[in-house]
């Protein structure tokens, strides 16, 4: 078991009972953080890591992502919602090959790794059969990061079959993801249709005992499906534009999330983010997204300066001079994600026992430095070129600046469904 002891660090630990430690220690054994403090004893053998004007955190948690698009990054820059659906998942989805997906998912993971991004939740909606099911699930595993893989059906079946979710999430669940301490886990995409559809979604969910996570706005009503017995407990509300008091009253009291995708929300017109007045409700984890790449940057420092941008722009409306800070930003971008994907048991912060999902940046540079308040230096400072280390389970995905894994047939494969794609004239225009 290799043990490595970070020296003279500042951790942001994100856990409110140890808050942040200044000449800090972290001692990892195996996949768990041992212990945090100062002064440390290192264990017999440990690798020792002069860690001195660096900054140690939890590893983002990413809350909503559609994977599979990462292999279509940057293709759409302009589109609205309602362009996207049509384009993307009408267009696009239809072509993608088991192989095209596998590919975009592991582009994606790769990449999230890279920008320190160790958990994501896959919001999965291109299910075209289960050799596609099959190549997204294993790219995950294949990636070595946290992810939860959310099934969700395809935009072209929901339009020709329904929203009922169909009997191939039970073969997922039993065959590919049963074991629910694994790396990779899984949730479902139940949303949409009639009172039916969503009551035989939330059955199926409590059939196979995993959350949920569903696309949501003002155009519809949490306290609508608690009250028809659709309302599964610790569900993910992405987006939630729009919602009033009264709806995120109903979700946190059903212990469930807001994850808000800030950059996309106001580039595809979903409307303002809730950052503001998501915060503003107690108990409610509220969390940070990329969404699509097609159209953002999929890295958390980008999410985490819009959604800071956003809250205070709605806090300067309101004649308000309280509220948003960088440290809430930082709590979305981790702990909260953590709680919003029901995982705040091992990841999400530095706290000894959870397993060791740790992001390193660099704070000795002439762009960030001085440090007057490290939550300030991260959340409106820094940006991947600070990466040092990113860790998930202990296991080393960036080191010293430089992701391990060689990605470069992966990139050969991106290319070549960039090129099948533009060959048969399917195009974002």
């Amino acid at each position: 078991m290799t043990t490595r002891v970070f020296r003279n660090a500042r951790l942001l630990t994100m856990d409110p009972a140890l808050g942040d430690v200044e000449h800090g220690d972290l001692i990892v054994e195996g996949d768990r953080i041992l212990e945090v403090g100062t002064g440390l004893q290192a264990p017999a053998g440990a690798e020792i890591v002069d860690a001195t004007d660096r900054i140690i955190l939890p590893g983002f948690v990413d809350t909503h992502r559609h994977m599979w698009q990462g292999v279509l990054r940057g293709i759409a820059p302009g589109h609205t919602f309602e362009r996207y659906m049509e384009n993307i998942l009408d267009d696009f989805g239809p072509a993608m090959t088991p192989r095209d997906l596998y590919t975009g998912n592991l582009l994606s993971a790769r990449a999230a790794l890279a920008s320190g991004i160790t958990t994501i939740q896959d919001i999965s909606n291109i299910q075209d059969s289960p050799a596609h099911t099959d190549a997204l699930v294993a790219a995950l595993q294949e990636s070595g990061m946290r992810a939860v893989f959310a099934y969700g059906k395809s935009f072209p079946d929901i339009l020709a079959h329904g929203t009922v979710l169909p009997d191939d999430t039970r073969r997922v669940r039993a065959e590919l993801l049963a074991d629910t301490g694994a790396l990779v886990t899984m949730a479902l995409v139940a949303e949409g249709g009639s009172d039916a559809d969503e009551r035989a979604n939330a059955a199926l969910a409590r059939e196979l005992e995993v959350p949920v996570a569903r696309h949501f706005s003002s155009r519809l009503s949490a306290a609508h499906l608690r009250d028809i017995d659709a309302l599964r407990p610790g569900t993910t509300f992405i987006h939630g534009n729009g919602l009033g008091a009264e709806e995120l009253a109903v979700i946190a009291d059903s212990g469930g999330s807001i994850s808000i995708s800030p950059a996309i929300e106001m580039i595809m017109g979903h409307g303002y983010p809730m950052v503001a007045p998501a915060l503003a409700r107690p108990n409610l984890p509220v969390s940070l997204s990329v969404d699509v790449e097609v159209t953002v940057a999929g890295d958390m420092f980008t999410q985490m300066r819009a959604a800071y941008q956003a809250g205070r722009h709605a806090q300067h409306a309101d004649d308000s001079r309280t509220g948003v800070t960088v440290r809430d930003i930082l709590r979305m971008a981790t702990l909260d994600g953590a709680r919003g994907l029901a995982l705040a048991d091992r990841t999400g912060s530095l706290t000894p026992g959870k397993q060791a999902d740790i992001l390193v940046l660099r704070a000795d540079r002439p762009d960030v430095t001085p440090v007057h308040d490290p939550y300030s230096t991260v959340v409106l400072q820094m940006d991947r070129s600070h990466i040092d280390t990113v860790m998930v389970a202990g296991h080393d995905h960036v080191r010293a600046g430089r992701a391990i894994a060689d990605s470069s047939g992966l990139l050969r494969d991106a290319a070549r469904t960039a090129r099948r794609l533009g060959e048969a004239n399917i195009s974002a225009a």
